[in-house]
C-alpha cells in the first residue's frame, strides 16, 4: 500500500511537470472527488483505504479504471512502455481476491433462491440440472426441530436418499472445494439416528458409515460442515450419497452442497514439505484429496466465508484450542507495520486479517522459558495430516534477525528449530522485514490406535541457542488437513458419544437433566498419583508465576501456573465443542465479531416488534430486556433498552460498549451492537438460550444439572474471567461476578456477562485501583469493602462464592435462615472447617461426586474466599484446579469407583498456618463480610446492598436480564 501511495504522488508531480492549463486536463488533486464509474471516490480513498477486504474486493476494477483514466490524460505525453510500467506497478501493489470459475451453492430441498447470513445466494436442488439419478428414491423435507443456533440456510431443509443418488456438477478442470452441510434432525418422520451413509466424489471416498447424529452428540455440535479439496481431471464432479448396508433402516441425507473452485495452494511437489520426525519429503499432488479439519485465525476473530479471499473459507478464533491456562497475548499489528506479500506468494493464500493479528507468549522471558504456547486438536487416527502455519511479524520493534526465535513442535517432535520470521522474510528478498506474510508446511503421521481419535499437539517455545533479544514466539494462523490414503480414502470412524453421566433416581425429588452431554474423556497418567506429580511440577514454577502476576499486568501476559497442566481429551475443558473443527461454526456468535455494529432505532423497533411485551425477557434497574430477531429473522438477539431515569444509565451504557466492543472470547457474552438515537441507550447481545446459571440451581422447575456439567460451567466461567485478567493489554476486573451474570448458550457453554461495573485494573506501578465500592451483596470481597482498593482478587472472591452456590444449590444470602447460615460463604467455610461440608451440598448431588474431586473443588472454593487477597489464588490457578477436579471425577467414573462417601473424617479439611486443624477460625473475618454481622445497613454504589441477591428478594442481574425476568 505504501508503494501505491508513493506512486500516486509521483504521478501527480509528473502531471504538473508535463501539463499546462491550456494544453491538458487538470488532474484531480488527491483529495478532490474522483468518479471512476463504480462509486464516487477521492484518489486518497482509492489509495489509502484501510479496509483490506474492501480494497481487494474492488481493486481490479478500480485499478483498471485508474489506468484508463491516466492513459486518456497522458497518451500524448507518455510512451507506451512507461504506461505499461504504471499498469504493472498498480497490479503489484493491489491485493486481489481469487476469482473462482465455479461457485455452486445448493440449498437441498429449499426454495428456488435464498440468502444466508453471510449474504451468499443459494439455489434449490429441486428440479436442478445437477440431478443425474432417479428422483424416485429421494424426497425433500424441512427439519422437524429448529435449533436457534443453526442458520436457516442451508440447514432447515434436506434431501433424503433411500438408495444411491448422484449429483453431477459440470465444472472446469482443476482444484475444487466440496463442502457438505448437515444438521441432525428428523426429516420425513425418519429417525435421525438411522441416518447412516457414505459419500464419494469421483474416485475418492469422503465418508463411510457416517452418522450425523452420533457425530453431533459426541462432539456437541449444533451442525456440521465437511470441507474437502479435490482435483477434478475432467469436466464433471460426481458426488454420490449411499445409505449404509450395515443397518436395515439406513438412509442418507444432505442439507447443503457447495462446489467452489480453489487456487492450487495446498499441493507440495517441490520436496520442501517434510514429514515431522524424519528427513523425508512428502508429496501432495493432483492425485491427493484433502479434508480440512481446522482453520484458525490465531489471536484474532472469526472470519466469515465472504471475508475470505474469494474461496469462501471460514476461519475460527483459536481460543477454544489453547491448552491450559497460559493463553499468551493476543497482539494486533502495530499501526506503522506495512504488509506486503512476498514474490511468489499470492495475496489470496490467506486473508490479510489473519496476518494482522497474532498470538505471542508475552514480554516476560522468565515465564516464557518455563512453558509452551500450546494448542491441541482432536483428529482421526490412521491418517497423515498437512499442518500449515501462517506467520507475519506484527511488531514494529522486531525488524532484525535473532530478535524473536523459537522452536515449533508437533506431537512432541521438533518440526522446526530456530524459527525466525524476520529471517524468512529476508530470504525472500523484501525491502522490509516485518509485515511479510509467510507460511510453513509440515506433514504429521498419526498411526492407528485403539482409540478412533487422537490429539494432535502444536507447541511453540523460545529457542535460547543464539540468545535472541526476545524469548518469545509468534503465530498468526493454522490450517490442518487430513490427507487421503493410497486408496483415495478420507473416511474415518464415527466419534463415540460420552456415556450418560447420571441415572435417574426415582427417590430424588427433582428430575434428571436431559440436556446435552459434554465430551471430556480425561487422560490421567497414573491416576491420582500422576495428578500429585503434576502439582509438584507446578510448585517448582510457583515463584515465577507469582512474579508474573505482580509484573505482567500491563502486558496482558497470562497468569497462573505454567503450561504444565492436567491432561484432557481436548487439552482444555471447554464446556461444549472443545474439539470444534471447521465442521461447525456454532460455538461463537453467528455474526461477524470484528466490529461493534450501530443499529438505527427503526431496526431495533423492527427487531422487537415495537418492543412487544410478549418478547420481554427481563426488567431491572437499567431497563427492560427483549428477545429480538435481526437480519431478516435469521439471528436471535437479546436487546437491552436502558431506562432514561436509571441511576446506572449512561456510565454503565458507555462501560459496556467500551469494554465488550474490544473483547471477543468464547466464554464472554458478545456485544453485537448498540443504538443511541433519540436519547435511547440500547445494547444488542448474543441471545443466551438457556439463561442464567442461577435459574438452573435453585427455586426453579428446571431439572438439576449433573455434577460434571456444573464443573464444566465453572471451568468455562473461570476461563472467561482468566481472559479478562490476563488476555488483554490491561487487566479488566469484572466487579460483579455471580450466578446471574454467568449465562448459558444453546450449547450450555458458560459465558461471563454484565460489564457495566467493570474496571481497568492496576498497571505495573500499582498493586490496586482505589475506587468507590460497587458489587452485589453476598459476593462482595470483604477486603475490597474495607479498604476500597480493587484488585483482580476481588473477582476471585466472588467466584469462590459462585463455586459454593453451585455446590450447595442455595443463594449467596438467605435471610430466612438462622443467623450463622445467612451468608453462604461463611456457612460453607464453617462446615468445611468442621468437616461437614458434604452435609450442606445439593441433595441431588449426594453420592454422585468422587471424593477426590469433592476435596479438590472444596479446597479451591475455600482458597478463593480467603479474607486477604494475597492468600487467594489467581484465576489461572483456579482454572487449573477446576480442570484437575474434573479429571479426578472422570477418572473415578472410568474406574467405576463408588461415590458413597465424600469426606475422610480422619483428614482435616482446613488447617491453620502450623498445619493444625482449626475448628474455630474462619479463613476470613466474618464481621466485615456483610452488614448483617454488625447490624449496619450498607449502601454501595448508590443503592442498598441489603435489597439485592437475597433469597426471596429481587436478584441483582443487570446484564443477566438477557434471560432472567428480574434484575438489578
Amino acid at each position: 500500500m505504501a508503494v501505491f501511495v508513493a506512486l500516486s504522488h509521483s504521478i501527480f508531480l509528473f502531471h504538473r511537470l508535463l501539463c499546462t492549463p491550456s494544453s491538458c486536463k487538470q488532474l484531480p488533486n488527491p483529495i478532490k472527488p474522483l468518479k471512476l464509474g463504480i462509486v464516487p471516490l477521492s484518489l486518497s480513498e482509492l489509495l489509502f483505504s484501510s479496509s483490506s477486504h474492501g480494497m481487494r474486493k474492488h481493486s481490479g476494477a478500480l485499478g483498471l479504471k485508474f489506468c484508463v483514466m491516466m492513459w486518456s490524460m497522458y497518451r500524448g505525453f507518455v510512451c507506451v512502455p512507461l504506461f505499461v510500467c504504471l499498469v504493472l506497478a498498480i497490479e503489484l501493489v493491489v491485493a486481489k481476491d481469487f476469482e473462482p470459475t465455479d461457485n455452486i451453492l445448493l440449498d437441498c430441498g429449499g426454495p428456488p433462491s435464498s440468502t444466508d447470513t453471510d449474504g451468499r445466494v443459494w439455489t434449490t436442488d429441486v428440479g436442478s440440472k445437477f440431478d443425474s439419478s432417479s428422483a424416485k428414491s429421494t424426497s425433500v423435507s424441512p427439519a422437524a426441530t429448529q435449533d436457534p443456533a443453526v442458520p436457516q440456510v442451508p440447514y432447515m431443509t434436506a434431501r433424503v436418499f433411500h438408495a444411491p443418488f448422484t449429483y453431477s456438477f459440470p465444472v472446469a478442470s482443476g482444484w475444487k472445494f466440496l463442502r457438505l452441510h448437515y444438521y441432525s434432525a428428523s426429516y420425513s418422520n425418519l429417525n435421525a439416528s438411522d441416518a447412516l451413509f457414505g459419500v464419494t466424489a469421483n474416485s475418492y471416498t469422503l465418508l463411510r458409515n457416517f452418522s450425523v447424529s452420533q457425530t453431533t452428540l459426541a462432539l456437541n455440535y449444533a451442525y456440521i460442515l465437511k470441507e474437502f479439496a479435490i482435483y477434478v481431471e475432467g469436466k464433471t464432479l460426481n458426488v454420490t450419497f449411499t445409505p449404509s448396508n450395515n443397518a436395515s433402516n439406513a438412509y442418507a441425507f444432505v442439507n447443503g452442497i457447495e462446489v467452489v473452485s480453489m487456487a492450487d495452494i495446498y499441493t507440495a511437489t517441490d520436496g520442501t514439505t517434510m514429514i515431522v520426525g524424519t528427513n523425508t519429503a512428502y508429496t501432495i499432488d493432483n492425485s491427493t484429496a484433502l479434508e480440512n479439519v481446522y482453520r484458525l485465525n490465531v489471536g484474532g476473530n472469526d472470519i466469515s466465508p465472504s471475508h475470505d479471499t474469494g474461496m469462501f473459507r471460514s476461519w475460527s478464533d483459536d481460543t477454544p484450542f489453547l491448552f491450559g491456562a497460559s493463553f499468551g497475548v493476543t497482539e494486533p499489528a502495530d499501526p506503522d507495520v506495512k504488509f506486503e506479500y512476498p514474490p511468489g506468494t499470492p495475496s489470496y493464500i490467506a486473508p490479510l486479517d489473519v496476518y494482522t493479528t497474532a498470538r505471542t507468549m508475552g514480554p516476560n522471558p522468565e515465564i516464557n522459558t518455563n512453558y509452551n504456547l500450546s494448542w491441541i486438536f482432536n483428529i482421526d487416527s490412521g491418517f497423515s495430516y498437512l499442518v500449515r502455519l501462517h506467520f507475519a511479524e506484527v511488531s514494529s520493534n522486531i525488524t532484525k534477525i535473532n530478535q524473536r526465535v523459537f522452536d515449533i513442535f508437533l506431537n512432541n517432535q521438533t518440526a522446526m528449530a530456530q524459527a525466525d520470521v524476520i529471517a524468512w522474510a529476508g530470504i525472500l528478498g523484501l525491502s522490509h522485514s516485518n509485515g511479510v506474510p509467510v507460511h510453513k508446511d509440515f506433514v504429521v503421521f498419526v498411526p492407528e490406535d485403539k482409540e478412533p481419535r487422537q490429539d494432535l499437539w502444536l507447541a511453540l517455545h523460545p529457542d535460547p541457542t543464539d540468545k535472541p533479544m526476545y524469548y518469545d514466539a509468534i503465530l498468526n494462523g493454522v490450517e490442518i488437513f487430513k490427507i487421503s490414503d493410497s486408496t483415495g480414502n478420507l473416511a474415518g470412524t464415527n466419534p463415540i458419544p460420552p456415556p450418560v453421566q447420571d441415572k435417574i433416581d426415582i427417590s430424588t425429588a427433582r428430575a434428571h437433566n436431559h440436556g446435552k452431554s459434554k465430551n471430556h474423556t480425561s487422560i490421567i497418567a497414573g491416576g491420582v498419583a500422576g495428578g500429585v506429580v503434576v502439582l509438584l511440577v507446578i510448585g517448582i514454577f510457583a515463584f515465577a508465576a507469582s512474579r508474573r502476576r505482580r509484573q505482567g499486568k500491563d502486558s496482558g501476559a497470562s497468569e497462573g501456573p505454567s503450561g504444565w497442566l492436567p491432561l484432557s481429551l481436548y487439552g482444555n475443558s471447554h464446556s461444549a465443542a472443545s474439539a470444534k473443527t471447521n465442521t461447525t461454526g456454532s460455538y461463537a456468535s453467528s455474526l461477524p465479531s470484528n466490529l461493534c455494529r450501530h443499529f438505527s432505532f427503526a431496526e431495533i423497533k423492527s427487531a422487537t416488534n415495537n418492543f412487544d411485551e410478549a418478547l420481554l425477557l427481563g426488567v431491572g434497574g437499567f431497563g427492560k430486556v427483549y428477545k429480538g430477531e435481526i437480519d431478516g429473522g435469521t439471528t436471535k438477539v437479546a436487546i437491552k433498552r436502558g431506562n432514561p431515569l436509571s441511576d446506572q444509565g449512561v456510565h454503565e451504557f458507555q462501560t459496556e460498549i467500551e469494554m465488550l466492543s474490544k473483547l471477543r472470547h468464547r466464554h464472554l457474552v458478545s456485544l453485537i451492537g448498540y443504538c443511541e438515537e433519540n436519547t435511547e441507550m440500547i445494547l444488542v447481545y448474543d441471545y443466551m438460550a438457556y439463561g442464567t446459571l442461577r435459574e438452573h440451581l435453585y427455586k426453579t422447575q428446571k431439572p438439576p444439572l449433573p455434577w460434571k456439567q456444573r464443573l464444566e460451567i465453572c471451568i468455562g466461567a473461570a476461563r472467561g474471567l482468566h481472559y479478562l485478567h490476563t488476555g488483554a493489554k490491561h487487566t479488566i476486573i469484572h466487579r460483579d461476578v455471580k450466578t446471574t451474570n454467568i449465562l448459558l448458550d444453546e450449547k450450555w457453554v458458560a459465558k461471563v456477562s454484565d460489564f457495566g461495573l467493570s474496571k481497568t485494573g492496576p498497571t505495573l506501578d500499582n498493586t490496586h485501583v482505589s475506587t468507590v465500592v460497587k458489587g452485589s451483596f453476598g459476593y462482595l470481597d470483604p477486603e475490597y469493602f474495607r479498604r476500597q482498593q480493587l484488585t483482580d482478587k476481588s473477582d476471585v472472591y466472588s467466584f469462590g462464592v459462585v463455586l459454593f452456590e453451585i455446590l450447595c444449590a442455595r443463594p449467596a444470602l438467605n435471610p430466612a435462615l438462622a443467623k450463622e447460615q445467612v451468608s453462604l460463604a461463611e456457612w460453607a467455610a464453617h462446615c468445611y472447617i468442621k468437616g461437614i461440608l458434604d452435609q450442606i451440598i445439593d441433595p441431588y448431588l449426594k453420592g454422585k461426586i468422587a471424593p477426590e474431586c469433592f476435596k479438590k473443588f472444596a479446597e479451591t472454593a475455600m482458597k478463593c474466599v480467603a479474607d486477604q487477597g494475597i492468600d487467594r489464588p489467581s484465576m489461572g490457578d483456579v482454572l487449573w484446579n477446576l480442570e484437575f477436579a474434573l479429571q479426578l471425577q472422570e477418572s473415578a467414573e472410568e474406574s467405576g469407583s463408588g461415590f458413597g462417601g465424600i469426606h475422610n473424617e480422619e483428614e482435616p479439611l482446613y488447617t491453620d498456618s502450623k498445619g493444625k486443624k482449626d475448628s474455630d477460625a474462619l479463613p476470613f473475618d466474618g464481621n466485615v463480610t456483610d452488614s448483617r454481622s454488625s447490624g449496619i445497613s450498607m449502601s454501595i454504589g448508590g443503592r442498598s446492598l441489603a435489597s439485592e441477591d437475597s433469597d426471596g428478594l429481587t436478584p441483582s442481574a443487570v446484564f443477566s436480564q438477557i434471560m432472567n425476568p428480574k434484575g438489578r
